[in-house]
């Protein structure tokens, strides 16, 4: 009798000890799940339900179904938008992977002043958006500009850099990468620092040189991390707008060739007040980056390395 009441005690105990754990856990991740039902998911499903409806300055709100996606599939505007903003990513993903991949590599490399190269790079992702747009909206002007100073000081002319629709967009691009290679390359910086010593020594032993080990051990084993940040660089790319919208204005003759979809769906919501087809973009893009994600969720089966 008294070992059962010992192991009914004991058992309570248990119990009573895991409620508290439960009730701890709970208290603590509370903040966060409440953040995340009232700025996150709640916006999130009712701009679903205003996809579906007229909604005016006031949030008033008119059902019309299918009317704001039928206007949206027929909208020139909208797919020269997606245009601009899919070449941007075409182009600035992959640029921007080569380039911190290059950088991360060199600043694993045993040089002085490994520390102030990192500060350095790391140091536009942390400048607000704002900033930067305005300084290189600078660089690039055409009467005043640095760039265009220098090319005329070697006997060039000046260029419209930003008015161009040639241009525009790739010179909005390079300040794109100059945000975001520093960001990614400590990222990557990490994920080297984190492959053993030992795969390098045995390789050096077997007579791999630098080339060698780089692509045969750095690269394998740096594939999820690479994974990782070319999942999170396709996301931003297709989300890019602060720093378009702070260099380019409505009465430059080449917006439209720079105008990505969030910047679409910020005039239709935001100054022409039409929140309903607003929200229906922003659906749009909601479903093409998860279509992309998804997609690359199962391509990365065959070539990430996770052993």
């Amino acid at each position: 009798m008294a070992e059962r009441k010992a192991r009914k005690g004991a058992k309570k105990g248990v119990s009573r000890r895991q409620k508290k754990d439960w009730i701890a856990a709970y208290l603590f991740i509370a903040p966060v799940t409440l953040g995340l039902l009232v700025f996150y998911i709640w916006p999130f499903l009712q701009n679903i339900w205003f996809s579906f409806n007229s909604v005016n300055k006031f949030n008033v709100t008119n059902f019309v179904g299918l009317q704001n996606y039928e206007k949206l599939l027929q909208d020139e505007e909208v797919w020269k938008s997606f245009g601009n903003t899919l070449k941007y990513v075409i182009i600035t993903v992959p640029a921007g992977m080569f380039l911190s991949i290059c950088i991360a590599a060199l600043l694993n490399t045993k040089i002085k002043g490994t520390s102030v190269y990192r500060t350095l790079y790391f140091l536009p992702s942390v400048t607000m958006a704002a900033a930067v747009a305005m300084v290189w909206k600078w660089i690039y002007n055409e009467k005043m500009g640095i760039l265009n100073g220098v090319i005329r000081a070697l006997g060039g002319k000046g260029h419209g850099w930003l008015t161009d629709s040639g241009t525009a967009l790739f010179m909005i691009m390079i300040v794109g990468l100059w945000m975001t290679v520093g960001y990614n390359t400590i990222i990557l910086l990490a994920g080297m620092q984190g492959i053993s010593r030992t795969y390098y020594e045995a390789a050096a032993i077997d007579g791999a040189g630098p080339l060698q080990r780089f692509f045969k051990i750095t690269i394998p084993m740096l594939t999820p991390t690479i994974f990782f940040v070319m999942i999170t660089s396709v996301i931003s790319g297709f989300q890019v707008f602060d720093v378009v919208y702070m260099m380019v204005t409505k009465t430059n003759p080449a917006y439209a060739d720079v105008q990505t979809v969030v910047m679409l769906f910020y005039r239709q919501a935001f100054d022409y007040g039409y929140k309903g087809y607003a929200a229906a973009i922003s659906v749009l893009i909601f479903a093409v980056i998860m279509v992309i994600t998804v997609a690359q969720l199962i391509v990365q089966k065959k070539w990430v390395n996770y052993d």
